[in-house]
């Protein structure tokens, strides 16, 4: 067995541990790794869709339990390239989540490639750009207020490189939905569809069932439209 295999297998094995037996601690909230963690499905959709992007350099917007992280950390170790990066931005990890998922990861051995970014998105996102950090996907499960939300994807389409991935989780909520639509209308942001198949397990802005992740590919090259050319969402 190749260090590459090794290291995925090491995930797996993590991520198998965590789906059965849950995460080590969690909130004084009944249920609350089922509620706020991604479904096992759809984190095997996310490690599908990293490997077949060839994705080196993710961001992460939310961590909680690490379930999503877990299934992005196995598609890097799958893909193998040169010098992979997990950047994952929670300012909520420690003092709501006493360090579950990012302990978890580090019990992977992901530490040598991830980074913790304690800080709201709101901060850390723009750090990352300043430095000129380009990622190949982002995905987006932290605040689903819309302003925020918002501000989450205006600096992550500067963040992750031209005909790169975003995926944003909970799509289906509203104040989500609606931020998503004016990248989507205005920004030639197109959905790729499939990439989450399987039964419908939520209920949309419209009061339709779909899938709670929406996957989108950017344009290539990027623009910045007119504000002449604004389109309502």
């Amino acid at each position: 067995m190749t260090n590459t295999d090794e290291r995925a297998a090491r995930v797996r094995e993590v991520r198998r541990r965590l789906a059965q037996e849950g995460p080590p601690r969690t909130r004084d909230q009944e249920g609350d790794f089922e509620t706020v963690t991604l479904p096992e499905q759809y984190c095997d959709q996310l490690r599908d869709l990293m490997v077949s992007e060839g994705a080196e350099k993710v961001v992460e917007v939310g961590l909680a339990y690490a379930g999503s992280a877990l299934a992005i950390a196995e598609a890097l170790a799958t893909v193998n390239g040169p010098l992979p990066r997990h950047v994952v931005i929670d300012p909520f990890q420690e003092r709501e989540y006493s360090n579950a998922g990012w302990d978890l990861l580090c019990s992977a051995g992901l530490d040598s490639i991830a980074t913790l970014m304690p800080t709201p998105s709101s901060i850390a996102l723009p750090q990352l750009l300043t430095e000129g950090f380009v990622a190949d996907a982002a995905f987006v499960d932290g605040s689903h207020r819309f302003h925020e939300v918002f501000v989450d994807l205006y600096f992550l389409r500067k963040i992750v490189r031209p005909g790169g991935l975003i995926v944003i989780d909970d799509a289906w909520w509203p104040s989500v939905h609606t931020a998503a639509q004016y990248y989507e209308r205005n920004l030639r942001w197109t959905v790729i569809p499939g990439a989450f198949s399987g039964g419908p397990i939520g209920v949309g802005p419209q009061g339709t069932p779909g899938p709670r992740c929406t996957a989108y590919r950017l344009p290539d090259p990027s623009f910045e439209p007119s504000f002449e050319d604004f389109r309502a969402f």
